[in-house]
């Protein structure tokens, strides 16, 4: 035997389809323990915890030392061979998702660079450790899922902050204005369904509330209340789809009084509400 695996723990339901743990594990290989050529289906992450080994990958060649994470990426033939004198040890990851090359891309993490080197790596140990306890324990699968979901994200976003120099370059910064406006609009999306007061709104941006409504339309080509109203009637159309009375479809969307619902949404569409859905079902 030429590999001394420590420890492996399997996800045994593997649901997110945006990025799923399926293994991690803990290995120590012997000097000269070789992987590959060869390709996989899914992406592999590892992280050197001592020694060194060399990786290859698109025709690139890397040694890897302590405290190098190295990316595999599926149906990429690639090779990795520990040390014939200081053979590495690591921790791994493999996963895969329909969100996995874009979240990868995002820490900076491409096919043609795929090393980041973390000074400090202790506290990526310890999540690799948590995530393949958890798997190897939990008799919940769903929970297993969702715990190795959570601590890889960790894992990753500990990740891209040690690969900030290759982050993708931020958007120009806002005005300030700017993101007090979009916190205004963020606002009355969440929020459009609870009685929302402008005043109120405008007070926790910190602004008079003739100003802010002056510097939304600005933005947004609308008031607050329009905004606020057009939303909800956009939400109210949606619902109307459903099962869910005239009165419980104004109530979702912050309306308490069904009568004032309706006329509110004659007006925006030319239609009673009971009439629109109507014509849905025709």
């Amino acid at each position: 035997m030429n590999h001394y695996m420590i420890s492996v723990g399997i996800n045994p339901s593997q649901a997110d389809k945006e990025l799923t743990v399926m293994f991690c594990g803990q290995g120590q290989p012997l000097p000269s323990h070789k992987i590959g050529p060869t390709l996989h289906g899914y992406y592999l992450v590892h992280t050197v915890t001592a020694g060194q080994g060399h990786f290859e990958m698109k025709d690139k060649a890397y040694t890897c030392r302590s405290g190098d994470t190295f990316f595999i990426y599926p149906d990429e033939v690639v090779s990795y061979q520990a040390d014939d004198r200081n053979p590495w040890q690591y921790h791994w990851v493999a996963f895969k998702g329909e969100g996995a090359e874009r979240i990868l891309s995002s820490i900076g993490v491409t096919p043609d660079h795929p090393i980041i080197h973390s000074a400090n790596y202790s506290r990526l140990i310890r999540i690799y450790q948590r995530i393949r306890l958890y798997l190897l324990k939990e008799r919940q699968e769903a929970l297993a899922d969702l715990e190795a979901g959570g601590l890889f994200r960790l894992l990753l976003k500990q990740l891209g902050e040690a690969n900030a120099e290759r982050l993708p370059n931020p958007s120009k910064p806002a005005s300030d204005m700017e993101r007090q406006i979009g916190r205004a609009v963020r606002w009355l999306t969440v929020q459009f369904a609870e009685p929302i007061s402008i005043d109120q709104m405008s007070k926790a941006l910190g602004y008079h509330r003739t100003h802010l409504s002056k510097m939304f339309k600005r933005h947004t080509g609308m008031s607050p209340m329009q905004y606020l109203q057009h939303i909800r009637m956009e939400r109210a159309k949606e619902l109307l789809e459903s099962r869910l009375t005239i009165e419980q479809v104004a109530a979702s969307v912050g309306i308490g009084d069904a009568l004032y619902f309706s006329k509110m949404f004659r007006k925006r569409y030319g239609l009673s509400p009971t009439a629109y859905r109507s014509a849905l079902r025709r």
